[in-house]
């Protein structure tokens, strides 16, 4: 079997990339494009490959390279290049292999383009008066990587029930006095729920509030994983399990089970949760890679992030400031200040 077949074009053999914008693969030498189906379509034994021959060609393609100066840990396809860290903006190092690494189930293709993404950056950066001038130069806006993350999207079907106190409060006058009467409820809710592509972060190494910021991705974006998807873009590999982020997902199903239950009982003062009981029936799990456009940028020994959803456009984004650009407009505020205090000195005077 041919296992570079889905990366290689029909028509001249050159390597393919996936274009966000036209949804499609092309090749960048004789122009031709084609859909995941025709690629597809060339491996007639394609659907009856068992899963430990994916996990095969899915490592076979991919080089570990770690960056030698902060230690941080990616996963490309072998066609990919890339002559800096995307957070400390050092050379990186090719490891000799991959160690670990299993076949997604589903990947978000990015939606984005490079030069979209670039063109979102600076609008988002030039309207933040404080962030120094080469934080959107062309030389840092030039270094946003398309970068594939890891992520366990789990569905569920659950039998839940809510006991909460709650409290109705009447007051009422009468005479020289004031009345308030406090009543207390028990109240219980019980009822079947399905819980959709709750998405988890499924790498330990990475900025958890980040990965959380750019989220959620479109439900109906997720497409069975296949190798050309990669192409062009770096991937990151997964080490957490499913077992081990059991406890955060039913952490969230909790809490979404608490919002959906309360929200069915009105007409008191206050409502407090007692208990929350999740009875999971069925679940599903799915390792899906989500796309995200980063940035970092170092000021001072401190790395600041850039991120954008590469499927909804959502931005994370943590700034940094220029204390050349604060120090001016305190400098303007104060004088304006004095000024204005001058003029109505003056005022009084006369």
């Amino acid at each position: 079997m041919d296992s570079t077949i889905t990366y290689k074009c029909l028509n001249c053999g050159a390597g393919l990339l996936f274009d966000a914008e036209k949804q499609s693969f092309v090749c960048e030498f004789c122009l031709s494009s084609f859909a995941e189906e025709e690629l597809a379509g060339t491996d007639a034994d394609e659907k009856s490959k068992k899963r430990e021959a994916e996990n095969a060609e899915f490592n076979e393609h991919l080089n570990e390279y770690c960056c030698s100066s902060c230690g941080a840990a990616v996963v490309m396809d072998k066609d990919t290049a890339a002559d800096f860290c995307y957070y400390c903006h050092n050379p990186i190092v090719i490891a000799d292999r991959v160690t670990g690494t299993l076949k997604p189930d589903k990947i978000v293709p990015f939606r984005f383009d490079k030069a979209e993404a670039k063109a979102t950056f600076l609008r988002y950066a030039k309207k933040k008066w404080f962030v120094p001038n080469d934080y959107f130069s062309p030389e840092q806006s030039d270094k946003i990587q398309g970068v594939y993350y890891p992520f366990w999207v789990t569905d569920a079907d659950s039998y839940s029930s809510l006991d909460a106190t709650a409290t109705k409060v009447r007051s009422w006058r009468s005479g020289d006095y004031r009345y308030t009467e406090t009543s207390r409820y028990k109240i219980r809710r019980v009822g079947d729920i399905h819980f959709e592509d709750i998405s988890t972060s499924a790498i330990s190494t990475e900025d958890k509030a980040m990965l959380e910021g750019i989220l959620p991705y479109s439900l109906n974006e997720h497409v069975e994983f296949k190798m050309p998807y990669l192409q062009g873009y770096i991937a990151k590999k997964r080490d957490l399990d499913r077992d081990s982020l059991s406890g955060e997902v039913r952490q969230k199903m909790s809490g979404y089970a608490d919002t959906l239950l309360r929200s069915t009982v009105n007409g008191y003062t206050t409502v407090h949760t007692d208990a929350i009981d999740l009875n999971i029936r069925t679940s599903r799990w799915d390792y899906t890679l989500m796309p995200i456009w980063i940035l970092t940028y170092q000021r001072k020994g401190k790395n600041f992030t850039y991120a954008m959803n590469g499927s909804t456009g959502k931005i994370y984004g943590e700034l940094p400031i220029s204390p050349w650009k604060l120090g001016i407009f305190s400098a303007v505020i104060a004088f304006l200040t004095g000024l204005f205090a001058f003029v109505v000195a003056q005022g009084v005077l006369i």
